[in-house]
């Protein structure tokens, strides 16, 4: 058995102060720590106290078309896990997102959606 477990992942986002106040709502997190980050940018640690989503941004973001499934080392989706989905998903909603894939097969229930950003999150629940 190994004791290492993932801390975090860092996405480049427009705006890291809205990104990171939306995950809190969504998910019931907390900013970690916000500050100064590479090359005059800004970042926001948005998570538990265990592991944490990097929200930065270091100017005008370039956008890409490509699709992430199709490149290699694209990053899909980041999933989640919630206790509750139903509540989660009518946040996302209510945020003006909309959520796509919903399926329901062991071990849990699930849907994905996309932010604003483009990033992909599977929401899944094991409740």
């Amino acid at each position: 058995m190994s004791d290492a477990f993932l801390e975090h992942v860092n996405f480049t986002v427009a705006d890291p102060a809205k990104t990171a106040a939306q995950l809190c709502n969504w998910f019931g997190w907390h900013v970690r720590w916000n500050g100064p980050a590479k090359d005059n940018g800004i970042s926001y640690h948005v998570g538990s106290d265990t592991s944490y989503v990097a929200v930065y941004s270091g100017g005008t973001p370039v956008s890409s078309d490509e699709n992430s499934y199709r490149t290699l080392g694209g990053m899909n989706h980041v999933a989640i896990v919630v206790d509750d989905l139903d509540a989660t998903e009518k946040k996302i909603l209510a945020s003006g997102l909309k959520t796509h894939n919903h399926a329901d097969y062991e071990p849990g229930r699930r849907f994905y959606f996309h932010d604003e950003n483009g990033i992909e999150f599977e929401v899944v629940s094991y409740s």
